[in-house]
């Protein structure tokens, strides 16, 4: 059976995050209201995210769910085992969950994606992680790996409110 890298799983959800690792948090807006707030976490929780980033996910079970088994694909030639260490999914305004790094992993840590609404109804992507160089592709790009996990965050967001933009309804027109 494949182990977790790291002794702190769970730490995304309970904060502070531990100490010795690179810690991420990016906090985007990617809409407004109930529809949003349901596509977004639909395609959170669906991997379809993730699929449009574009990586290749490969989960053992349709929507995110604790113990699932995920393999992320990067540019053909990483390959990162991961599990699904908790998950939040039937609170009124919040969707998420996160995966911990498995034997295999470039890194050691987890990282946790959450699609929030605030009360004012604007709807959120945050990801959060730790992490920390856990195999030799890690250790030597060293310095670039911080820079490569920030642009993840970022295409996440990116790609997250270009879904909910696509699924808004089409504002009624003059004479409809």
């Amino acid at each position: 059976m494949t182990a977790f890298t790291y002794p702190e799983v769970g730490a995304t959800r309970d904060r502070p995050l531990p100490a010795g690792y690179a810690h991420l948090h990016h906090r985007v807006r990617i809409g407004h209201g109930e529809a949003a707030f349901l596509v977004a976490g639909d395609a959170l929780m669906e991997w379809r995210m993730h699929r449009r980033i574009p990586v290749g996910v490969d989960a053992s079970t349709p929507r995110a769910e604790v113990g699932t088994r995920v393999r992320i694909t990067l540019a053909l030639v990483v390959r990162a085992p991961c599990q699904v260490v908790w998950v939040v999914s039937a609170e009124p305004d919040r969707r998420g969950w996160a995966y911990g790094t498995l034997t295999g992993h470039p890194e050691c840590g987890e990282e946790a994606f959450m699609v929030t609404r605030d009360e004012g109804g604007d709807v959120w992507l945050d990801v959060t992680a730790f992490s920390r160089p856990g195999g030799r592709l890690a250790r030597v790009l060293g310095p670039l790996v911080p820079v490569f996990q920030r642009a993840y965050a970022r295409r996440c967001g990116r790609v997250l409110r270009a879904m909910v933009t696509a699924a808004a309804p089409e504002p009624a027109g003059c004479g409809s």
